[in-house]
């Protein structure tokens, strides 16, 4: 039974990862690109995170949770290097594939240092296709652009 949960499990990912490549496909078609902007998320161990939004969709969607204080969390696909407005962190989020879930497989949760500190692991078994959603987190603030 538990080979069979984690198979489902990855083909979910798999499902999830082929969902949030498609809009990062579409950017290149739009017009000139829009200004970004940058949020701060925490996890259950209150260390913060940066993202750099860039699709006007989601900085409006962020923008609305923070307003609202809806329960959803964020979710995106790692790169594995850090980003001038996320120092803290030896990665970062890919800012065409962010989006915010209320609901999300297990294969993907994980926290903001544990990511860090198995950063070598990730896009393997651990965090299949680099795909992350640790399910703790929780918009915070807008930051300024760096």
């Amino acid at each position: 039974m538990r080979a069979f949960t984690t198979r489902i499990g990855t083909l979910a990912a798999a499902a999830v990862l082929a969902l949030t490549s498609a809009p990062a496909a579409q950017a290149g078609k739009a017009g000139p690109p829009a200004p970004a902007a940058y949020f701060e998320f925490t996890d259950l161990t209150r260390h913060t995170f940066v993202i750099q939004l860039t699709d006007p969709t989601r900085i409006e969607e962020a923008r609305s949770l923070l307003a609202s204080g809806e329960d959803k969390h964020v979710m995106g696909r790692i790169i594995k290097r850090p980003a001038p407005y996320n120092a803290r962190w030896s990665y970062h989020l890919n800012p065409d594939t962010i989006h915010f879930f209320t609901y999300a497989i297990e294969v993907c949760d994980a926290t903001i240092p544990y990511v860090e500190d198995h950063l070598d692991e990730v896009g393997g078994a651990f965090l299949p296709g680099s795909h992350w959603c640790p399910w703790t987190s929780r918009l915070v603030r807008e930051i300024p652009a760096p």
